[in-house]
């Protein structure tokens, strides 16, 4: 591994972790993958991404300038305590949902600097909309090193880690709702006797077309106000979801999956 590269160890090596091993620059990083026993699952992620792995990364965390926890929350207090005895200085990254900023430094040395990454299931296909937080120990060039880490998965933005609480709900949780969404379109678009390919074609292009859309910066009521004309077919069914309270549905939605989180963590 070359000096000038950034050494990152990943531990756990499951889906999330494979996708940003996929988008990182590995001119700019040194990659290195161990996890807590599945050797099988690393061997297959050395033959795919031609990264390094091993079977006891805790004897490599000397050689290690950043520390990448791709584990399920209930995994961190054991690997945080581990971490603990060995770290000296190398920032902490977690990606698991619940765990803060604030829960990382309570469980590692003082000064340790660390940072809650959370992306979202498109960071697969490198079209994530990441949030990350960082620690009271991360200064300018760490910040650098975790946005280079996580650009190749898609957008990103810094937000506290009190937001990222309150966020993970819409960044995280709600693209399951527009899946629901687009399930019950493919649904009523095959009643027209076209196939389940156009019926996916017709609905994806649909949705990802109204999503550029919104990247304008338009206000959505008024993309909205684009395609529906005063009394016209359109402004009929917006009349439905408006009668049966569709913003209402989607903020319960998302309060239920803050609540459900807060219980969890």
């Amino acid at each position: 591994m070359s000096i000038n590269k950034k050494h990152v160890l990943f531990i756990g090596a499951g889906r999330m972790a494979q996708a940003l091993i996929k988008g990182l620059d590995k001119n700019e990083f040194a990659i290195l993958v161990g996890n807590n026993g599945n050797e099988q699952r690393l061997r297959d992620i050395k033959e795919t991404f031609n990264v390094e792995i091993t079977t006891h990364w805790s004897q490599e965390i000397h050689k290690m300038d950043i520390i990448i926890l791709a584990l399920p929350p209930e995994s961190h207090e054991d690997i945080l305590a581990k971490l603990s005895e060995t770290i000296s200085g190398q920032i902490v990254i977690t990606v698991a949902a619940g765990i803060d900023p604030t829960y990382l430094e309570s469980r590692l040395p003082k000064g340790t600097p660390v940072a809650w990454v959370m992306p979202n299931t498109a960071a697969k296909l490198g079209k994530s909309m990441t949030l990350y937080a960082l620690g009271q120990h991360v200064n300018q060039e760490l910040q650098e090193w975790i946005e280079g880490l996580i650009c190749g998965i898609g957008e990103f933005e810094k937000v506290t880690e009190q937001q990222i609480h309150e966020l993970t709900a819409v960044t995280s949780s709600a693209p399951a709702f527009i899946y629901r969404v687009a399930e019950a379109l493919e649904k009523i678009t095959l009643r027209s006797g076209v196939s389940k390919a156009q019926a996916r074609k017709l609905v994806a292009n649909m949705i990802a077309g109204s999503a550029e859309m919104l990247k304008t910066n338009v206000a959505p009521a008024e993309l909205a106000g684009e395609v529906a004309t005063p009394g016209g077919s359109t402004a009929a069914g917006l009349e439905v979801l408006d009668t049966n309270h569709l913003d209402d549905l989607l903020i319960n939605a998302i309060e239920a999956c803050r609540q459900k989180a807060m219980v969890q963590e």
